[in-house]
């Protein structure tokens, strides 16, 4: 009697912790974290950015060159998990600079860089891992990106009119730098442009450690989003 009188209050806080393990992930995820940002380029996500671009510039065609101006955003988008609940990191910073060319009814030329030592996310205990041991920003402060071949563009475009394409490139990441393609969804706003994309990257590739960290685990691969505010330099 005694024996099993001993083992229902241990048995009551097994289930207990088992309970806390479960759900104090989901309720920390869904009801305290919330839910991540939409991907850079979503409409819900850049409306202020499409109507600060149709206030700048002047109008008429587009040949000439296209600086990045405010608005402007990149970061990560990479997939955790925290004992056995899954949660989207994001981090973004607005620290984007850089320009491109275009020469008739080309992008002949373009190439970006990002301030990493400036990317936040919601949590401060992943925004140290990101700045000290994954990227190491110390000695890696920014990421870069250069064209490596021309980007056909439209002979007309209308207003507000979405153009796809995909660009090829390099880019340089924690030290590393690689070829990548991507694609790339750009419209025309008054007097201004848009372009947003994403890049899949896979950590080790770029020679990055794995972000998994304490009890939280992430896939091998990420994303890097853009948005880029361009005005008339």
């Amino acid at each position: 009697m005694r024996t099993g009188r001993w083992w229902r209050p241990v048995a009551l806080g097994v289930v207990v912790v088992a309970v806390l393990a479960v759900g104090g992930p989901y309720v920390f995820f869904h009801f305290v974290e919330g839910k991540a940002p939409a991907p850079l380029g979503d409409a819900q996500a850049t409306g202020p950015a499409t109507t600060q671009a149709a206030a700048t510039g002047s109008g008429g065609g587009v040949d000439g060159t296209w600086k990045v101006g405010s608005g402007s955003q990149a970061g990560y988008r990479v997939k955790e998990v925290l004992f056995g609940q899954d949660n989207e990191a994001v981090g973004r910073t607005s620290a984007v600079s850089g320009q491109l060319r275009i020469q008739g009814n080309r992008v002949s030329a373009a190439g970006f860089s990002v301030d990493l030592t400036t990317v936040r996310s919601d949590q401060s205990r992943r925004d140290e891992q990101f700045q000290q041991r994954i990227m190491d920003t110390a000695s890696y402060p920014t990421a870069t990106f250069a064209l490596t071949a021309p980007i056909d563009l439209p002979s007309t475009s209308a207003d507000g009119a979405d153009v796809r394409r995909t660009a090829s490139g390099r880019l340089t990441l924690h030290g590393t730098t690689r070829a990548v393609s991507l694609d790339l969804t750009a419209s025309r706003s008054g007097g201004g442009i848009r372009v947003s994309g994403s890049i899949p990257v896979t950590f080790a590739d770029w020679n990055i450690p794995n972000p998994s960290f304490g009890p939280v685990t992430t896939e091998d691969h990420g994303t890097i989003e853009f948005l880029l505010v361009l005005e008339r330099a």
